[in-house]
């Protein structure tokens, strides 16, 4: 259950395109056009270089944990490769429907838990602590992998902002509207029940 709750939690946060809603533009007290546009720019892309990368640091040591926890005879570093090529799957579709990546997000943790559960003596603890141990010695491996998708979500999120600044089509926006009309169902649906 507590796994479950654990995967359910991850998913919902790493699937999101705009997973900071910090609104740093409210502290834009500026009242000249181009002095507002560029503290936009500069407050948007804070909160998306500055504070994300501590998120996908988060994200990798939960999805590298997943696979060193619910999989057998893998070495570390093509261990870490997944976990990086799962993130980076998981974020890049979050760039064009939402609903796509939570169906990512948690369709690998789910997998290899059913793996897990049904084959015998899968949970092999000393194996599960060698891997661990030899987490340092792959560090620099961690660090490669961690600017790998450090640098997609910049670069995602450049397009984005690129493509919304244009004026082209936000492709978030019909899963947004889906999502909010299925938000005010579910609403409607408790109120009825209480």
């Amino acid at each position: 259950t507590m796994f479950c709750i654990f995967v359910w939690k991850i998913y919902t946060l790493i699937a999101k395109k705009n997973v900071i809603k910090l609104n740093l533009n409210q502290y834009n007290k500026s009242s000249h056009p181009t002095m507002v546009k560029f503290l936009e720019v500069l407050f948007y892309f804070l909160e998306y270089i500055i504070i994300l990368p501590f998120l996908v640091v988060f994200w990798f040591a939960a999805f590298t944990l997943f696979l060193l926890f619910l999989t057998k005879d893998l070495d570390m570093n093509t261990l870490l490769l997944i976990s990086t090529v799962i993130i980076v799957a998981i974020r890049a579709t979050a760039y064009y429907r939402e609903e796509l990546s939570k169906e990512l997000a948690k369709l690998l943790p789910f997998t290899l838990l059913a793996v897990s559960m049904t084959e015998k003596g899968f949970f092999n603890f000393p194996q599960i602590l060698g891997k661990v141990s030899e987490l340092p010695s792959f560090f620099g491996s961690i660090l490669t992998y961690l600017l790998i998708i450090i640098v997609l979500e910049i670069i995602l999120r450049l397009f984005d902002f690129l493509i919304t600044a244009v004026g082209l089509k936000d492709f978030d926006s019909d899963s947004d509207e889906e999502e909010e009309e299925e938000d005010e169902e579910e609403d409607e649906a408790d109120d009825e029940e209480d």
